[in-house]
């Protein structure tokens, strides 16, 4: 392909994530990967350089474009060389018109940046929401530790214990490190928030909102394959991934709860009052993790929000009940909203006299209401807010 065409390419695609933004479709990385179905033709060359023009083109628009080709100009404005492939030619974009304009920059559509700035994420703070996370490893302890571990390549050592940092895009899941069970692929961030759970071993802890399960299998790790270990959820589809990931890591889970929305309860029953730790990584509108998903930020309302934050409200709640005297709650959302982070918990305190806020002892992040707050600027993770929880 010549560059032209894969601007046009690109323009294209980006139409497509525009409309399934709009209207809550499918995200950027399945609508690339069917283009690529759909496109044999096209080397693995043009694929990645494709690829790096959609999610340049997104990340350089704030609010929701009006169209790929917006998108594509706002981009433009920052790279001569890319201005002048809109050149009229076989398979290229059309020429620049006169009067013609890009689409508008930005962090985000604008009420959401009034939302973040609220929270102060501000400048820089917000402008590293859209730079390019690196890609982060836990070791696995059950099968080796940090220091005997060989890999392919040499990563740098995190906050986290047991933490390594690799370069974007490293194909981890060719290795055999990696398929063998002893890396797990998890962000700096969400291997801090395990170890905010304090897991030990012989005890039962409750992964309430287990999704895939990578945070399930870091505390098993961490509790040593001893004690009880429940993983629940309520996306049968995300939970069913967890099995040949734990059977890959070694860990042994207890049990796994396929929860009925609304009646979640009626499974957790024998679990109530029982529980040494329960982890509530709630539903958020993720906004620690844009690096990822830039086109996420599209997909937001307000109306979701306040879906999202009456959710989060209800799961603390519902995980209170499950905490044993003695025991602790730890609430963890990868949001940098305060109205899913701190002042959730204010909330709940309010209304839960039997818990009290401890602070997480965690190496690094800043107070934030009664939790801590990790940010991509400040700590070189995704958006944490990390709240603990102890009951009389």
């Amino acid at each position: 392909m010549t560059p032209a065409a894969r601007v046009q390419a690109a323009i294209e695609i980006l139409d497509s994530i525009i409309t399934a933004a709009r209207s809550q479709g499918a995200p950027a990385d399945r609508l690339l990967a069917e283009w690529s179905r759909g496109h044999r033709f096209a080397g693995s060359k043009d694929r990645r350089a494709i690829r790096e023009l959609v999610y340049g083109a997104i990340r350089a628009c704030g609010p929701v474009p009006r169209s790929g080709r917006a998108a594509m100009l706002r981009l433009a404005e920052t790279d001569s060389q890319l201005a002048e492939l809109f050149d009229g030619s076989n398979y290229g974009p059309p020429a620049i018109g006169e009067g013609e304009t890009p689409a508008r920059g930005g962090v985000a559509p604008e009420w959401l940046e009034a939302r973040l700035a609220a929270s102060d994420i501000a400048g820089e703070e917000a402008d590293a929401l859209l730079g390019r996370a690196p890609l982060d490893l836990r070791v696995n302890t059950l099968k080796t530790d940090i220091d005997a571990l060989e890999l392919p390549l040499e990563g740098e050592r995190i906050a986290a214990p047991g933490g390594l940092r690799l370069p974007s895009g490293t194909q981890v899941e060719q290795w055999d490190a990696y398929q063998t069970g002893l890396v797990e692929v998890q962000d700096g961030g969400s291997q801090l928030a395990c170890l905010a759970v304090g897991a030990q071993p012989g005890e039962t802890v409750i992964d309430l909102c287990a999704g895939a399960g990578g945070k399930t299998i870091a505390l098993a790790a961490d509790m040593q394959n001893s004690g009880t270990l429940i993983a629940a959820d309520t996306d049968r589809g995300r939970l069913s991934r967890l099995a040949p990931r734990s059977q890959r890591a070694g860990t042994m889970i207890a049990e796994t709860l396929l929860l009925d929305p609304g009646r979640e309860m009626e499974k957790l029953a024998p679990w109530q009052g029982k529980a040494d730790a329960v982890l509530v990584d709630a539903p958020c509108s993720g906004t620690g993790t844009w690096r990822r998903g830039p086109e996420a930020r599209w997909r937001l309302s307000d109306q979701e929000l306040t879906r999202l934050t009456d959710l989060q409200q209800r799961l603390i709640t519902l995980a209170a009940g499950l905490v044993k005297p003695g025991g602790r709650l730890i609430y963890v959302t990868c949001s940098l909203l305060d109205e899913e982070g701190s002042r959730q918990i204010e909330q709940f305190l309010a209304a839960h006299k039997e818990f009290t806020a401890a602070t997480p002892d965690l190496p690094v992040g800043e107070q934030r209401g009664a939790g801590i707050r990790l940010t991509p600027f400040q700590h070189g993770t995704d958006g944490f807010f990390i709240a603990c929880l102890c009951r009389a």
